[in-house]
């Protein structure tokens, strides 16, 4: 398996842990994550989560019991998870993953400081998406 960054740590070995809701993954440098799913799907990499660009991020509110449903490989560099709140366009790269898990502390306080700044709950259901100028969906 390769990484994106030359030099990467690429992963050994990941296993879907359903009871607890955590992705493990073993790392080549011998590194050994344990993400967990509403991680995963809060900082989603997709743009329905990050937005096209700074500032247009979504607020993910109601994912604490998301579960994966599905982990498909994306050539050797990536997975992309189905979660069971029907989101699926999220690739995960070796990178990203790495990241996710290297970092979950700062991102979990990162998160608690986005929903404190919105007033939002973190187990809130997702509000209905925002309606644009009636011209249809899509990207501009």
């Amino acid at each position: 398996m390769a990484g994106l960054k030359a030099g990467a740590p690429t992963p050994e070995a990941l296993t879907v842990h359903e009871t607890s809701r955590v992705l493990e993954v073993a790392f080549s440098d011998g590194a050994r994550f344990r993400i967990p799913f509403e991680l995963m799907r809060v900082y989603s990499p997709s743009a329905e989560v990050q937005g096209h660009g700074p500032g247009q991020e979504v607020l993910q509110t109601g994912k604490r019991d998301v579960t994966l449903v599905h982990l498909e490989p994306v050539g050797n560099y990536a997975v992309k998870p189905t979660f069971s709140d029907g989101h699926d366009s999220g690739i995960f790269s070796w990178d990203y993953l790495y990241e996710l898990g290297e970092q979950q502390e700062a991102l979990w306080a990162r998160y608690a400081e986005r929903l404190a700044a919105a007033g939002a709950d973190r187990d809130a259901p997702m509000p209905p998406p925002a309606r644009s100028g009636g011209h249809g969906g899509g990207c501009g």
